[in-house]
């Protein structure tokens, strides 16, 4: 009797009889509405039938008033209610068109089923104990937390069969019930650690941030990316945003989750092309984006098309954002041409393997100056400078004038020097090596310690022009503590090194040492007012009037008028300056080179072939004076037109331009031939580096360089570090 019956008072059944008419007409309407000609599909969903069993009794209650006191389970209405909280969420995300909600809709149906399920044992404990222990409604949550948890103390139980049924029917749901929901759960939070998340709103408006767009991370290139992003002191407190389609390898993830890059790296998987992701890297706030590709790609040309896409995307997508492509072939670069800053990986690579031809260990150096290295600290005072070295010995210094300012210190009537990178942050003038005149070797990096003498020469790296620096030489008298100056009226052998990175990557000119009577750096006036001629021409790349009447203008310090050759030997040298009339790419600013008056026939740039011009079929018949330049390739890629050019170009000496044989793997095509036929003793011949006859043939007995280019068909190798096998051995085998 005290489960079947409860006291019921009149209001309260009217106010339940009344929410049960609204709730069971709103289902039946849904239900008709919803039909699609079963009618057992509609009967038989959970929903349903609740709601008959909830609102059917009331509604019989009207009219059978002796049944207003029966018990029903109205507290089964708390499924209705999730049911409907999950309607109205997926309505909502529906509204605002929100599609990242699984994690939290998955949330929301864990918690909200474990909450009905305690709420259903709490009360039907509560009402079937009235037989029993009469147990108040905060002793069944006790019993139901204690019991749910595994924990059961057992102070509270059951006593009638009734509620006994209950509590195992409860534990079998959630033991059904439960664990799917968390495996559900745990399914989409380790999805959600693969794909990174999203990088917050708030946090990017508040943090600056950059976003890093590859197709494959690998472990190399992202510790090489994030050591030299943070090698600076300014971008310390900027996050890095990884967006990459690939999923986490497991190098990548144990390093992510050191905590030095833990809490500045968020790695989110997604694709750039994708608007939606773009949006959970916030790109449209970033302070930059770096679009990367892998040098051991199979196919670079596909490699390139995906990072053109990547670029496109960005661009359109944020069109404020600072772009830094990297690309790999140099005929892809005029599609991105509306990036910030572009790196062509082979344009520069060639491009550096010609000025080592030129200048020995060129692309050493640059690879060592831009890659960062922890180096000593400058001196800071002469007092410091002084307690390391003590006082200079001699009476002459040597120092930079810089804009009217000096490079030098002084102490107590002693000259000291600072050190050479402590100019350059202050002045932008860096000191990268000295060549005594007593030694043919060259230090590379003197630091501070090193003292400089009157006849030293020095290599040095300097923002501004040259023709706005000047090398001074004063002489210091000591007289009762003061110092005067007077200029000096000798000369200094200078050799210029100019690095400009432009079309074709880097250009070099060093204009040797000249006569008194040459072209030299003038040494300015005390006042510094007096006008002289710069010491190295601009090098052109745009052809136009201006260009050229300013070319003729400079030009003649690098002409070889200027040194008195030989002149039977130049007589044989008659070739034109101007820009190369075929480019083989679209994309390649013209540069002023040597070239022929003519172009010189396809059959005659085969070196190991005679023709009907010249029946020469190896390199020692055409008795060149200068030695050989060889490159060993796989194909005439547009890349090697690079090459090319630097050995070209128009401030070489005439007398000093070596011959190129370019022997490669696959025989070039016209367009490529079309492109070098201008250029003066330049050749090909078909052949490998693997074969000695071939070796022979080309000249390698007489060559003065030998470059050997890495192959692409060998650079997709399993293991990164092996790519460049084939290469070195060929090497080898070569010296050998």
């Amino acid at each position: 009797s005290p489960i079947i019956w409860v006291n019921r008072s009149l209001p309260l059944w009217g106010l339940q009889v009344s929410v049960a008419l609204i709730s069971l007409s709103e289902t039946l309407l849904l239900s008709y509405l919803s039909y699609k000609g079963s009618i057992w599909e509609q009967i038989l969903r959970i929903p349903f039938l609740l709601e008959i069993i909830n609102a059917v009794p009331f509604t019989i209650t009207i009219f059978c008033p002796v049944l207003r006191n029966l018990f029903i389970p109205v507290f089964l209405n708390c499924w209705l209610a999730k049911h409907a909280l999950e309607n109205m969420i997926n309505d909502l995300h529906r509204a605002i068109q929100r599609t990242q909600s699984a994690m939290f809709n998955q949330v929301l149906i864990l918690i909200s089923t474990l909450l009905c399920l305690i709420f259903t044992c709490i009360c039907g404990i509560q009402h079937l104990e009235r037989a029993g222990n009469r147990l108040t409604l905060f002793d069944s949550l006790y019993f139901c937390i204690v019991t749910f948890s595994t924990v059961g103390f057992g102070d509270v139980t059951p006593k009638i069969w009734p509620s006994k049924l209950l509590v195992v029917i409860m534990i079998c749901v959630a033991l059904v019930v439960l664990p799917i929901q968390f495996e559900q759960l745990a399914y989409l939070w380790m999805e959600r650690q693969k794909s990174g998340g999203n990088y917050s709103r708030h946090r990017a408006q508040t943090e600056k941030h950059v976003v890093l767009c590859v197709s494959s991370l690998k472990i190399d290139l992202l510790m090489d990316f994030l050591n030299e992003f943070y090698a600076h002191p300014r971008l310390q407190d900027y996050y890095v945003v990884i967006l990459c389609p690939a999923e986490m390898d497991a190098q990548v993830r144990r390093v992510l989750q050191i905590p030095m890059w833990s809490q500045r790296v968020i790695y989110l998987q997604g694709s750039a092309l994708k608007d939606q992701d773009l949006l959970r890297a916030k790109m449209d706030d970033a302070e930059a984006c770096f679009i990367l590709s892998s040098r051991c790609e199979v196919d670079r040309t596909a490699a390139d098309h995906q990072t053109i896409l990547r670029a496109w995307a960005v661009k359109d997508f944020a069109p404020n954002c600072p772009l830094y492509v990297q690309i790999l072939k140099p005929e892809n670069k005029f599609h991105i041409k509306f990036a910030d800053h572009v790196v062509c990986e082979e344009e520069f690579k060639y491009a550096m393997l010609a000025l080592n031809c030129i200048c020995p260990a060129t692309s050493t150096l640059i690879t060592l100056l831009v890659h960062t290295s922890r180096g000593q600290e400058s001196l800071q005072s002469p007092e410091q400078w002084q307690k390391l070295y003590g006082r200079c010995s001699g009476n002459e210094v040597y120092h930079i004038n810089l804009e009217e300012s000096t490079f030098f210190a002084e102490y107590e009537g002693k000259s000291f020097t600072y050190a050479s990178f402590h100019a350059h942050k202050k002045f932008g003038v860096c000191l990268i090596g000295v060549r005594k005149e007593d030694n043919k070797n060259i230090l590379l990096n003197p630091g501070p310690r090193y003292i400089m003498s009157s006849t030293d020469i020095c290599f040095y790296i300097h923002i501004a022009k040259e023709e706005n620096s000047a090398f001074k030489k004063q002489e210091k008298h000591i007289k009762n503590h003061e110092s005067n100056y007077y200029p000096g009226a000798s000369r200094l052998p200078v050799h210029s090194a100019i690095a400009s990175m432009g079309t074709v990557a880097i250009d070099l000119q060093d204009t040797g040492s000249r006569t008194s009577s040459g072209d030299t750096l003038a040494v300015p006036s005390e006042g510094g007012k007096e006008s002289r001629r710069p010491s190295i021409a601009p090098v052109l790349e745009v052809g136009d009037l201006s260009s050229l009447q300013t070319c003729d203008l400079l030009s003649d310090q690098s002409e070889d008028e200027t040194t008195p050759w030989d002149d039977e030997a130049t007589a044989g040298l008659e070739y034109a300056k101007g820009y190369p009339p075929y480019s083989p790419y679209i994309g390649s600013s013209p540069t002023f080179c040597h070239l022929l008056h003519e172009k010189v026939p396809f059959c005659c740039l085969r070196l190991d072939k005679g023709c009907q011009h010249n029946y020469y079929e190896d390199a020692k018949a055409y008795g060149f004076k200068n030695k050989l330049i060889i490159v060993a390739a796989e194909t005439a890629g547009n890349g090697l037109y690079n090459f090319i050019v630097p050995l070209r170009a128009y401030y070489r000496p005439k007398k000093e331009l070596n011959p190129i044989v370019l022997l490669l793997d696959n025989p070039p095509d016209m367009h490529f031939l079309d492109a070098i036929c201008w250029f003066p003793m330049v050749y090909y011949m078909v052949g490998s580096i693997d074969n000695l006859d071939d070796l022979l043939r080309c000249g390698v007995t007489f060559a003065a360089n030998m470059v050997v280019v890495d192959k692409e068909s060998t650079m997709s190798a399993e293991e990164d570090y092996m790519a460049d096998a084939k290469t070195i051995v060929n090497v080898q085998t070569l010296f050998r």
